[in-house]
């Protein structure tokens, strides 16, 4: 059964602090050059994978003793925090366009790209935390993915106007707060356990 409680938490949680990040700034990129539904068909199906790959290993952290798992997931956090406050502008990075555009091709490019970029990456270490730390990793994967998606839909149609409006530096900021405060509680937990 799926809570809905979890699945907005990681949802926020983890749209907060992928909206910073540099795939928001590739899907912005690709989504000027090509179709934007091929793109998001390549995008979205590498963060399900992503997804995926982050529950399953978190899933396995909770067989693990409870105030372990908390003490693990509270440091995770406090080191994700710590990432975002010390991450300085990223810069685009040079994207080759397939000299073909059909669906396979633009949908393959953006599905690589995601693959290879978001592998090991902040939100997806966030990802199997969150699915660690709640024991559930159908709501988890299900708040993380949409919050993945949804970035990727932003940063395809529309990341250009939402960064004029919303300081990105506001943003990580605002990340960094939830994940100290995530990460603080676990630790909480891992002490009065």
């Amino acid at each position: 059964m799926i809570s809905i409680t979890v699945t907005a938490l990681v949802f926020g949680v983890v749209f907060l602090a992928e909206l910073p990040d540099k795939t928001a700034l590739a899907g912005l990129v690709l989504g000027t050059r090509y179709r934007a539904s091929y793109v998001f068909a390549g995008v979205a199906a590498a963060f399900a994978l992503h997804v995926a790959l982050a529950v399953a290993a978190g899933s396995v952290l909770t067989l693990l003793p409870q105030q372990i798992v908390h003490a693990l997931t509270g440091v995770l956090f406090l080191g994700g925090a710590a990432v975002l406050l010390m991450k300085k502008g990223e810069d685009e990075e040079e994207i080759r366009k397939p000299e073909n555009q059909s669906f396979w091709k633009v949908a393959g490019a953006g599905f690589m790209l995601i693959l290879v970029a978001e592998f090991g990456d902040l939100t997806q270490i966030m990802t199997a935390n969150l699915a660690a730390r709640y024991d559930d990793p159908l709501s988890v994967g299900l708040g993380a993915v949409l919050a993945l998606w949804a970035v990727a839909g932003l940063g395809i149609v529309g990341g250009k106007a939402l960064m004029k409006r919303v300081p990105l530096q506001l943003i990580t900021q605002i990340a960094a707060v939830l994940m100290l405060g995530l990460g603080t509680w676990s630790l909480w937990e891992a002490l009065t356990a």
